[in-house]
């Protein structure tokens, strides 16, 4: 293959991101779009020169051509298509959440184990960014020691998207499975995915969505309804290791305060580092602490480049040339702990791995 096909299954939102990156990419070719809406799937077909359009994902399957597919549905769906894409032979890039239950989660890893050396690749984008990279390179050299504690903050004032989003059934929960898995990733990965000894988490249901706030705006999902919303406001987790670390997170949809925060530290025996809201090392040397700045294009996440980075590695993943650095493997243990913080929040109890 020196071009392959792909197919894209969802046309919303983050399918954008999608479309884009691999219109850009000189070895693929957008072959079909799939949508429950057709005039939605149509708009895109048109503007990509997609020549394949369909409302049900089977259908676009069948299509022997096609060589891989993205999957941008809802999370309640992930699940269901990706064992088909994969039984259907065909490649896989999953947007986050893998799917909505460890169930699920395994069924995905099982399809994966059977299917025909198919890559199924978890949208963990953050994985991708430049300043994940760059940090990598000096955790990897030993720079920062062994990585004994991290924390991190994605908070929003005013951001429950609201749609599938606020829909329980449709998205598994609110910001722990919307951005909290982004940010327990990361730091769980560049922490070198230690095992998970236990869970701690609480979620609170305190506020709603605010659609009663005015003079402030916010992203809205297309199927935005103010009166539909059973999803959490915030979450916090307390995560142990069996290596000893441990990672503090916590997450919001709606929150009173100040301002939007997105913080992630990690802290090493031998060195420190702030990944945003800016890439910053902190060390010593002769006696003396440091921070050093590196000079790079963006040392915070850029979307845009995160997703083209993304695709790419998909692709060369599709094409042979490389292994993937977001396996279905590392899709299961994230679907575990998210989880296990929400048991954990039910319960009020600590949940042992």
């Amino acid at each position: 293959m020196s071009v392959i096909k792909i197919g894209i299954i969802g046309a919303g939102s983050i399918s954008d991101m999608h479309f884009d990156s691999y219109a850009t990419n000189s070895q693929v070719e957008i072959y079909a779009v799939c949508d429950l809406n057709q005039s939605r799937a149509e708009e895109k077909a048109i503007k990509y020169g997609t020549q394949h359009v369909m409302t049900d994902y089977h259908e676009l399957l069948a299509l022997e051509e096609l060589d891989a597919v993205s999957i941008c549905t809802w999370n309640n769906s992930h699940a269901e298509i990706a064992i088909s894409a994969l039984k259907a032979d065909k490649h896989v890039l999953v947007e986050k959440p893998l799917c909505k239950t460890v169930e699920e989660a395994e069924a995905i890893q099982k399809a994966v184990n059977e299917s025909n050396g198919k890559t199924l690749q978890v949208g963990f984008v953050r994985r991708f960014a430049s300043n994940t990279q760059v940090l990598k390179t000096f955790i990897d050299a030993g720079d920062l020691g062994d990585i004994y504690y991290a924390k991190a903050s994605c908070l929003r004032v005013l951001g429950n998207p609201g749609g599938w989003f606020a829909d329980q059934e449709r998205s598994g929960g609110g910001p722990l499975i919307d951005l909290g898995v982004h940010v327990i990733d990361l730091c769980w990965y560049l922490m070198g995915k230690p095992k998970v000894k236990s869970v701690t988490g609480n979620t609170y249901n305190k506020l709603g969505n605010r659609a009663n706030i005015q003079n402030k705006s916010y992203y809205k999902a297309a199927d935005f309804d103010s009166n539909k919303n059973d999803v959490e406001d915030l979450a916090n987790t307390l995560i142990r290791f069996e290596n000893g670390a441990s990672l503090m997170v916590d997450v919001s949809f709606t929150l009173h305060a100040k301002e939007e925060k997105m913080e992630i530290h990690l802290f090493g025996e031998r060195g420190g580092a702030q990944i945003e809201p800016a890439l910053e090392i902190a060390t010593e040397k002769h006696n003396t602490m440091l921070n050093l700045v590196p000079q790079m294009d963006s040392r915070t996440f850029d979307f845009v480049k995160g997703f083209q980075d993304e695709i790419n590695h998909f692709v060369e993943c599709v094409l042979g040339k490389q292994e993937t650095i977001s396996p279905v493997e590392d899709g299961v243990e994230i679907m575990k702990i998210l989880t296990a913080i929400y048991d954990s929040s039910k319960t009020g109890a600590e949940i042992q791995f």
